[in-house]
C-alpha cells in the first residue's frame, strides 16, 4: 500500500500509523537522501527477521540504523569525541559510520559482529519517521532483486556479491538494481507500506566509513565524497 505525503509538512496521523505498524513488525518504505530503503522498527524482533528474510543478505554492513541525531547514536554505539566530532561534520548526509555496537544493541540485533552501521540521512520523511516512534529504524537499502521473479537483476547482483566474500570492502550497488520511484516498490511481497512524497529518488548509495580502528577506511565510495574537499 502506498501513503502519498507532503515530505515538507507529514501530516501526524501518517506518522502515528506508521509507527504503529512498525511496533507490530512491519516493513515500511521510504526515501532518504540517498535511494529508498525499506526498514523496520528496531524494537520489533519480528520486524527484524522479515527484513533480513525478504533481503536475503548475509553481510550485516549492509543493513544500517537510521538515527534521528547523534545523541540517538551514542544510545546504541560507542563513540569518543574524535569519532562524535566526524559524525556532527558530515550529518545529516549521506554516509554510513560503522560503529562498535553496545552490548544491548547487539542483544537486540543478534549480531555476529560487534559493530553496526548507523547513519543520519538528510531527509525529513525518515527523520520525522524516527522522531515519531521513538527509535532507530534498522533498514536496508531497497532492490530490484527483493521482487520475486525478477531473475535477471538477481542474477547480477549475486555476481557482484560473490567478488567481495573475501573482502573488506563491499562494491557499489549496481544502479540497474536500484529504485526512483515510490510506486516500484509496491511490487516487492512482503512490504507493508511505502511513504511516497511523490519524488523520484537519485539511483545512488551511501558511502561507507568504517570508524572501527584510529584511521578512517573508506568500506565503500558512494554519494558522499571521501576524502573530504
Amino acid at each position: 500500500m502506498i501513503e502519498y505525503i507532503n515530505a515538507g509538512n507529514i501530516d501526524d496521523r501518517v506518522l502515528h500509523r506508521t509507527s504503529d505498524l512498525l511496533q507490530r513488525g512491519g516493513l515500511v518504505g521510504l526515501p532518504t537522501d540517498t535511494s529508498w530503503v525499506i526498514a523496520c522498527s528496531l524494537n520489533s524482533k519480528g520486524g527484524i527477521k522479515r527484513l533480513r528474510r525478504l533481503s536475503a543478505e548475509r553481510d550485516e554492513r549492509h543493513f544500517t540504523l537510521i538515527c534521528g541525531d547523534i545523541s540517538q547514536i551514542g544510545d546504541y554505539c560507542s563513540m569518543d569525541n574524535t569519532r562524535f566530532r566526524l559524525i556532527k561534520r558530515l550529518t545529516p548526509g549521506p554516509y554510513v559510520f560503522i560503529l562498535h555496537s553496545l552490548l544491548g544493541t547487539e542483544k537486540v540485533l543478534d549480531i555476529r559482529r560487534r559493530e553496526v552501521g548507523v547513519r543520519i540521512p538528510d531527509h525529513p520523511v525518515a527523520l520525522e519517521l524516527v522522531r515519531t516512534l521513538g527509535s532507530p529504524l534498522y533498514s536496508i537499502t531497497a532492490k530490484k532483486t527483493m521482487i520475486h521473479g525478477n531473475e535477471g537483476d538477481s542474477l547480477f547482483f549475486e555476481d557482484e556479491q560473490g567478488e567481495t566474500e573475501n573482502s573488506n570492502l563491499l562494491p557499489p550497488i549496481p544502479e540497474e538494481v536500484l529504485f526512483e520511484g515510490g510506486w516500484e516498490l509496491e511490487d516487492i511481497d512482503g512490504l507493508d507500506l511505502v511513504l511516497d512524497p511523490g519524488e523520484e529518488r537519485p539511483r545512488i548509495f551511501s558511502t561507507i566509513l568504517d570508524l572501527g580502528s584510529d584511521e578512517v577506511t573508506l568500506v565503500r565510495p558512494g554519494a558522499g565524497p571521501w576524502p573530504e574537499g
